[in-house]
């Protein structure tokens, strides 16, 4: 048979140990059918087969992110003003301001991104929104989705004031009359977005295509998105059937405290029928154990140890979740877990253990995601219950979000934060992701701290965060590869390049395996091929 694609002239590192490097691979029908020189391969080539010349340049297997909002990244990046990179509140106001501007037409100012390390009770409220859009509704996320603020347009829309009470695993923040300020943590915010006007189904489409094509660009060629809900999977299919899916969609379904285990089941099993095909799947059902050490909502075994003490429970109660376990478990569904406490890590372990005693040991590889604090007596239980820590390295370093947040708070336990080496060196297979948009998804700047550290803006100089937990640049390249297929269950056909599978792949434009550590961050893709199909061509590649 004649290939249709050849890609010669190339380093592929194929990530199978079999055959671990080659200079050349031909693809028929989008999958792989052989690998070799490029002698070889360039024998193989017909007069309609497409040669693709890599100029020497590293190949790796196309990379998958384990924990990414896909659509809803795509939804915040598309429709909404990005607030990540503001560090005051003037800053942010003029920002604000400025977006309303040039988007009269909007009956809503919308954004995302501020950062709960340097905004908060003592600087956000509504009046701070207030001041700049005073005539809409707005509504601002923080950059890791845990807390938002809203100006008086939107309380008044949506009937927040003084009477109404905390949701149960949440709350509003207050002034010292009880009045909400506008600042929402966890369930407030879906209490809040609940009586907000939905988008129409374009936006969520909208958001699909935005978010695959920064993927593709990006180097991914698959991802498991970490929450979805029908509205996501109708969005999704509709793509699928329109102009496209361009990334292999994986997905997991949410499931809330106050779900019965019998509707939650019936729900998720009619996902799971119902959105099955090629570039769509639902395996997984999402579990929030917490929330996060900014908004003070992780649930940790000891009290907070800073001088603001407390604590958070853990969001389901002990029994309701061990049943939910078991019959998630049963159903052959993975299960995919936030956890950022400690005692929300132990808490989806003991469950997690609870259904493999109740219904055996099968691969589910069931994934805790985030992990930022861990008990050491809990690290070697992920590889006897074969449990995936679904990481995501950009967090591992010196700023404030852990060094004047997360370590306060550990106390004695701030030795074992994101304890990813640790985790490794016990056994524990490990599945590199970003959590898009919360950070970045380039896969490159993730990978540099989670060897060195260290963010990669601030150089080698910057103090190292427990250099003893960092990774190796093969450990994190299989995170993104093999380990990755094998999270989104798709190690059959992805993950490697090889006889038979998909001919997912990337071009990179230097050889990681060749430069200094510090200089990863940098890489760009050239080339992303989708099953031989071009995705994804950097303007300045020319093979």
């Amino acid at each position: 048979m004649t290939p249709d694609l050849i890609l010669i002239n190339a380093d592929i590192r194929t990530m199978d140990p079999l055959k671990p490097r080659v200079e050349a691979l031909a693809s028929r029908n989008g999958r792989v059918m052989a690998l070799g020189t490029t002698a070889e391969i360039r024998a193989l080539a017909g007069k309609a087969t497409r040669i693709i010349d890599a100029g020497g340049r590293l190949v790796l297997p196309g990379f998958q992110d384990t924990h990414i909002h896909m659509q809803d990244g795509g939804m915040h990046g598309a429709l909404n003003v990005d607030l990540a990179h503001i560090r005051t509140v003037p800053d942010l106001q003029a920002t604000l301001a400025d977006f309303a501007r040039r988007h009269p037409q909007r009956e809503w100012v919308n954004g995302h991104g501020w950062y709960s390390g340097i905004f908060g009770e003592h600087n956000l409220t509504r009046e701070v929104l207030d001041a700049v859009v005073p005539d809409r509704p707005s509504l601002l996320y923080s950059s890791d989705y845990h807390s938002a603020v809203i100006n008086s347009k939107a309380c008044a829309l949506i009937g927040l004031d003084a009477s109404v009470k905390d949701p149960e695993n949440g709350y509003f923040s207050r002034d010292d009359k009880g009045v909400p300020t506008g600042l929402l943590h966890e369930q407030a915010i879906y209490w809040a977005r609940d009586r907000m006007p939905e988008l129409p189904d374009s936006a969520w489409e909208e958001g699909v295509r935005y978010g695959q094509a920064l993927c593709n660009r990006h180097g991914f060629t698959g991802v498991l998105d970490a929450l979805v809900t029908e509205r996501h999977l109708n969005a999704y299919r509709a793509v699928d059937k329109s102009t496209g899916l361009t990334v292999r969609v994986a997905s997991t379904a949410l499931v809330e405290p106050t779900d019965t285990v019998e509707g939650a089941l019936t729900r998720v099993e009619g996902f799971r029928r119902d959105f099955d095909s090629g570039m769509l799947k639902v395996h997984s059902a999402k579990f929030f154990l917490d929330g996060v050490l900014e908004n003070r909502t992780a649930a940790m075994i000891e009290d907070y140890h800073d001088a603001q003490g407390g604590n958070a429970p853990v969001m389901f109660g002990e029994n309701h979740l061990r049943e939910l376990f078991i019959a998630f478990d049963r159903a052959r569904f993975q299960i995919h877990c936030h956890v950022i406490g400690d005692k929300a890590v132990r808490s989806a372990l003991d469950a997690l253990e609870a259904a493999r005693e109740v219904n055996g040991a099968w691969p589910s590889l069931h994934q805790l995601a985030h992990v930022q604090v861990v008990d050491p007596d809990d690290i070697p239980r992920f590889a006897k219950l074969g449990v995936m820590p679904n990481i995501q390295p950009l967090w591992a370093r010196s700023e404030a979000s852990v060094t004047e947040i997360a370590v306060p708070i550990a106390g004695p336990k701030a030795r074992w934060i994101y304890p990813f080496r640790s985790l490794i060196d016990a056994g524990a297979t490990c599945a590199m992701s970003s959590d898009w948009s919360v950070t970045t998804l380039n896969p490159f700047p993730i990978m540099q701290t989670a060897i060195t550290r260290q963010p990669p803006e601030m150089g080698r100089d910057h103090p190292v965060f427990l250099p003893e937990e960092r990774m190796t640049l093969d450990e994190c390249i299989k995170g993104y590869t093999v380990n990755a297929a094998a999270a989104a269950w798709r190690s059959a056909d992805t993950g490697s390049l090889e006889q038979g599978k998909y001919a997912d792949l990337i071009v990179l434009d230097r050889d990681l395996f060749a430069i200094d550590p510090y200089e990863i961050a940098g890489t760009e893709v050239m080339l992303t091929l989708l099953g031989g199909r071009e995705v994804y061509r950097h303007k300045e590649f020319e093979g």
